[in-house]
């Protein structure tokens, strides 16, 4: 852990309904022998000095990787409620504020090892800029993003709830933020069974 890593907080998307696994919690299925979380946690725990879960089921067994949150709704209200989950975590501690909030969806078993240093580097290219995210082959990542919390994290919570309350997307809100984006290298999100036998099948060891 270096430079900013020591004012970053990691989270980690997992409170999604499942609809294309048949409604598991994506989070706890196996791949290469590991639950998704436990891919994730490895992968992201050097970025950032502390680390949060936003989590709908299965509460026990994230909080076993790290401090979770729920929707404030109680439902799978999709990931913009997880970050305003987030965001309230954060005004809510904010004797502990961090500088800079990286989000990573769960399903992403190999988040890239440079991802927070990678969108951090964007924002000290854009000094005006609140938000950075990833943008693989053309298309915006919006789940792999950065925050530059600032003082204020009270009015990201109220921004957040705002855009969840008028349209529940994270690609409008980050584009109402004029997020800027950071080309990605290559990573997976596991969306279908069939995405799993892929992943599985292409990092066998052999």
């Amino acid at each position: 852990m270096c430079g900013d890593a020591d004012d970053t907080l990691v989270a980690i998307l997992a409170g999604g309904a499942g609809a294309r696994v048949g409604g598991d919690d994506k989070g706890w299925l196996s791949v290469c022998g590991r639950p998704l979380i436990e891919h994730a946690v490895a992968r992201l725990r050097p970025q950032g000095a502390r680390m949060l879960i936003a989590a709908n089921r299965n509460v026990d067994g994230y909080a076993c990787h790290a401090p979770v949150v729920h929707d404030e709704t109680g439902t799978h209200a999709g990931p913009l409620a997880g970050l305003v989950a987030i965001f309230g975590f954060i005004a809510a501690n904010r004797h502990a504020l961090p500088r800079w909030l990286l989000t990573v969806p769960v399903d992403c078993p190999d988040p890239p090892g440079d991802l927070a240093a990678r969108l951090r580097a964007g924002l000290d290219d854009h000094a005006q800029s609140r938000c950075a995210r990833l943008v693989h082959a053309g298309k915006p990542e919006p789940l792999f993003a950065m925050y530059r919390i600032g003082s204020d994290p009270e009015a990201w919570l109220a921004c957040a709830r705002n855009a969840l309350r008028e349209h529940g997307s994270p690609q409008r809100w980050q584009a109402a933020l004029a997020a800027i984006d950071v080309p990605a290298p290559t990573f997976h999100n596991l969306n279908t069974p069939d995405d799993f036998r892929e992943y599985a099948r292409s990092h066998a060891v052999s």
